[in-house]
C-alpha cells in the first residue's frame, strides 16, 4: 500500500511539474468535480420527482369537442387527453375542470394511461372504449357561444395542461 501510494505521489509531482498545475488545483478541480456530480445527481432526482407527479408531462389536453349533438344535455360532449410523451403516466388524483365556471371536475382514480394514448371525459355518457370517464353533469358543461377553458391538474394541484377554444 506505502509503494502505490509513493508511486502515485511521483507521479502526481511529475506531472505537475510538467504541466505547471500545482496539488492545491487539482485538489480544487477535484472539488469542483464532486460539487457537480451532487448538483447533477439532486437535478435527476427533481427531473424523476416531476415526471412522477406529472409536471413537466407530456399528458396534455387535446380536443374539446364542446357542440354535443344530443339535444339539451348535450351529454356527448368531451374533453380528450392524450399521452403524448413514452413514458405511462397514473392518473390517479388528477383533476379536470373547466375553470370558466369553476365546475364540473373530474378527480381521476387509478388509471395509467398509456404512450400515445387517448381518453376521453364525457359530459354525462360513459364510452368504455375510451376509459369510461364521465363528469355525470346533467346538462351541457361547455360553452357554445363564448370560449371555455378546460385545465388538467396532477395530484399535487399543479397544472399540466390547459386547453380553450
Amino acid at each position: 500500500m506505502k509503494t502505490w501510494l509513493v508511486v502515485v505521489s511521483v507521479v502526481a509531482v511529475i506531472l505537475a511539474a510538467s504541466t505547471g498545475v500545482g496539488f492545491w488545483m487539482l485538489a480544487s478541480t477535484q472539488a469542483e468535480l464532486t460539487s457537480t456530480q451532487a448538483e447533477l445527481t439532486g437535478a435527476q432526482a427533481e427531473l424523476t420527482e416531476c415526471r412522477e407527479n406529472g409536471v413537466g408531462s407530456n399528458v396534455q389536453i387535446t380536443y374539446i369537442f364542446y357542440d354535443g349533438v344530443v339535444y339539451r344535455t348535450e351529454s356527448d360532449e368531451y374533453v380528450e387527453i392524450t399521452n403524448l410523451g413514452d413514458t405511462s403516466q397514473d392518473l390517479e388524483g388528477w383533476v379536470l375542470m373547466d375553470i370558466s365556471e369553476g365546475y364540473p371536475s373530474l378527480i381521476f382514480p387509478s388509471y395509467i394511461l398509456q404512450p400515445g394514448e387517448s381518453i376521453r371525459v364525457y359530459t354525462n355518457e360513459i364510452h368504455s372504449e375510451y376509459g369510461g370517464f364521465s363528469f355525470g353533469f346533467g346538462k351541457a358543461v361547455w360553452n357554445n357561444s363564448s370560449p371555455d377553458t378546460a385545465v388538467l391538474k396532477n395530484a399535487q394541484g399543479q397544472e399540466v395542461s390547459r386547453k380553450s377554444y
